[in-house]
């Protein structure tokens, strides 16, 4: 039985209603990632306010707004997707400066992260016009959280993430970017959170069984009906991905951990590569000055981009 969200738009309309929504203006939001539910008032009461909304697919969004109650005639909508983004950008630039509020979606989740909207946004902005983002869903985000990861301690004791993580998304799928790609990936120390498709999902388990014994979590279709969240060792994803067709399929969001503190200890380096590694560093951005310093002084250059980082980050 289909949900019934009219009570959810009148909520919207009492919560989010008396609050400000200039005309000529962008407004980002975020959808669901599967589960419809996980919309946000303030998300529905602007997508019924909008003259337009902008959409990476038509189609897509047309479902979804009826799934809300919320009229979508084709009038109302616009295409704006990787193909025609710069082409689009300028009519929606266009309806802005008539005075209409836009709206923008992506086909789920957060716009401009992994998906369309970014070059909206640049001509938005160079126009001189606003952009109001409304935060939502990211299964970047939703598969952090459940992953556990740790990064720097915080000054209270408390582990986290305050020593920042990476987004690297989709790896190139072949050839030697991809062989770069999973190289400074084995260097970097720090989580990082990779996405893939269903597809390519078993080649991407075997290539990070470079990583050894470090963590992985594999999240697959989150928040929808058979939504998994494993963690396992980088070695063992390939295995246990063959051991069940089922395990392969839908969306993937991977968190590779951060790399063991005890690996940093033992990769420290020389007093003497400290001191070249912070005079290239004062004249060269960091990949260039750790290439440059494990060239002069033969230190693992996985251990002075560590030394880099930690010099950043004090």
């Amino acid at each position: 039985m289909a949900a019934d969200f009219g009570p959810a738009l009148q909520a919207a309309t009492a919560a989010a209603g008396r609050q400000s929504y200039p005309a000529g203006t962008l407004y980002l939001v975020a959808t669901p990632i599967g589960n419809l539910a996980d919309i946000t008032l303030r998300a529905l009461h602007v997508l019924q306010l909008a003259d337009a909304i902008a959409c990476e697919d038509t189609r897509h969004t047309a479902l979804l707004l009826r799934a809300y109650g919320i009229a979508a005639p084709a009038s109302r909508l616009l295409a704006l997707h990787q193909h025609n983004e710069q082409q689009a950008a300028r009519q929606v630039v266009e309806r802005l400066q008539q005075g209409q509020r836009v709206a923008y979606v992506s086909d789920a989740g957060t716009p401009a992260i992994s998906d369309p909207g970014a070059v909206l946004v640049q001509a938005v902005q160079a126009a001189g016009l606003r952009v109001m983002p409304l935060p939502g869903a990211s299964s970047i985000i939703t598969a952090l959280c459940a992953a556990g990861v740790e990064g720097a301690q915080h000054s209270n004791g408390v582990a986290g993430l305050q020593g920042g993580w990476v987004f690297a998304g989709f790896l190139p799928p072949k050839g030697q970017e991809r062989q770069q790609a999973l190289q400074a990936l084995q260097q970097e120390t720090r989580p990082v959170v990779l996405l893939e498709a269903p597809h390519r999902i078993g080649a991407l388990a075997s290539a990070l069984a470079l990583l050894g014994e470090r963590p992985v979590t594999l999240a697959r279709e989150l928040t929808k009906q058979y939504e998994s969240i494993t963690t396992l060792p980088a070695q063992a994803l390939a295995g246990w991905l063959d051991e069940a067709p089922e395990r392969s399929k839908g969306e993937f969001v991977l968190v590779v951990h951060a790399a063991p503190a005890a690996a940093a200890d033992e990769d420290a380096i020389s007093p003497e590569a400290r001191r070249v590694l912070a005079l290239l560093l004062a004249e060269l951005p960091t990949r260039s000055a750790v290439r440059l310093a494990a060239e002069i002084t033969g230190e693992a250059r996985n251990a002075l981009y560590a030394e880099a980082i930690a010099g950043k980050q004090a």
